[in-house]
């Protein structure tokens, strides 16, 4: 949980949003995290497809 809470911290400064209260960040956390997470899935699949009509 603290990886992500720091993710979540990083995007928040970064962007200049608001600092959530305690449930509030970690609930931001949960959702980058999983929106991370289906990126990489998305990446893993195209690479996936990629290499099966190439082979």
């Amino acid at each position: 949980m603290g990886f992500l809470l720091l993710i979540a911290r990083s995007f928040i400064n970064t962007f200049g949003i608001t600092q959530p209260g305690p449930e509030g960040e970690r609930r931001a956390a949960y959702f980058i995290g999983g929106l991370l997470a289906l990126i990489v899935v998305g990446m893993i699949i195209a690479l996936a497809g990629f290499l099966k009509l190439r082979g």
